[in-house]
């Protein structure tokens, strides 16, 4: 019996699958690069985080004292005086990422323009959406994330290091672990973190835009309108409220705080107001405005010429 030839079926046969490649996940690849490209962006923070670490463990060896000055306060007074360096030492680290954020949205589209690298970017598969989508994920995510676990760590060092001093000084550490709220405290930056970053969404957008369309000087350009509206309101109605209302105006709309204060400690659940934050018109009105900038920072990019 003869055997029957192959070459009738193959034709019949399904078309081979394709291999199963992964996704190439352009965003998350592009966030890679900008952190792999940028160390300051994580270098910049860690040495923040640990010239403070290391102040607090220094100062740490006087807690005794300051602890058995307490009963002498009251209760409002004992509590400042236990969390305060805690509360500062992330307030110091958040500052210095929200810092490095804003100079590398100036620097963002303005430096591969510069360095000419430009070129080299376009001609790989990456649409300009997604590019200027990665560089504004750096300060609007990335950035508060690492800010949050800096923080979060410092302050643990600092608790169990300050509980160790105390221990050895012969005063009970009871105290300073039921002042000093960790998870509240915690949770409460967390929200702190998603609301001022949200909050600060269109000033990110708006240097990246910047960064796109300057020929020189982004930042001088970036400060310009925030100069401009901030003397005609003080020449006009002798106020300075649209520049308060842009930088600490989500203060007031996210957390239950006592007005006038300048410094307050935010460290209790209680403190938290989600939904006066999240039905303040000037949060979704900025929130459209980030995103009509980002398209336009995008659309910048895909006409702009290398300097």
């Amino acid at each position: 019996m003869n055997t029957p030839s192959n070459a009738g079926t193959d034709s019949l046969d399904p078309k081979p699958a394709a291999p199963n490649l992964a996704e190439t996940r352009p965003l998350l690849w592009s966030i890679r690069r900008e952190l792999w490209e940028n160390r300051s962006l994580t270098v910049v923070p860690l040495a923040v985080a640990g010239f403070v670490l290391f102040i607090l463990l220094m100062t740490a060896f006087g807690l005794p004292r300051r602890m058995r000055s307490l009963p002498a306060l009251d209760p409002a007074a004992q509590h400042i005086l236990v969390v305060r360096p805690f509360s500062m030492a992330a307030s110091v680290i958040m500052m210095t990422t929200i810092l490095v954020g804003i100079f590398f949205s100036l620097d963002a589209l303005y430096g591969e323009r510069r360095d000419r690298s430009i070129l080299f970017w376009k001609s790989l598969p990456v649409s300009d959406s997604t590019t200027v989508l990665s560089k504004a994920a750096i300060p609007l995510v990335a950035l508060p994330l690492f800010g949050f676990v800096l923080s979060v760590v410092t302050q643990a060092v600092v608790l169990f290091w300050s509980t160790a001093v105390l221990v050895g000084s012969g005063v009970s550490p009871a105290t300073l672990w039921s002042e000093f709220r960790f998870f509240q405290m915690s949770l409460t930056m967390l929200y702190g973190i998603v609301v001022f970053t949200l909050w600060h969404a269109p000033l990110y957008a708006w240097l990246l835009l910047v960064s796109g369309w300057a020929r020189r000087t982004p930042a001088l350009w970036a400060a310009l309108p925030f100069l401009a509206i901030a003397v005609v309101e003080k020449a006009a109605f002798n106020t300075a409220h649209s520049l308060k209302y842009l930088f600490t105006g989500a203060m007031s709309r996210a957390f239950d705080v006592l007005p006038g204060r300048h410094f307050q400690i935010l460290d209790r659940l209680a403190q938290l107001d989600p939904l006066k934050f999240l039905g303040s018109p000037g949060l979704w009105i900025g929130l459209l405005l980030t995103a009509a900038l980002l398209a336009a920072a995008a659309r910048m990019r895909r006409n702009r010429e290398p300097l």
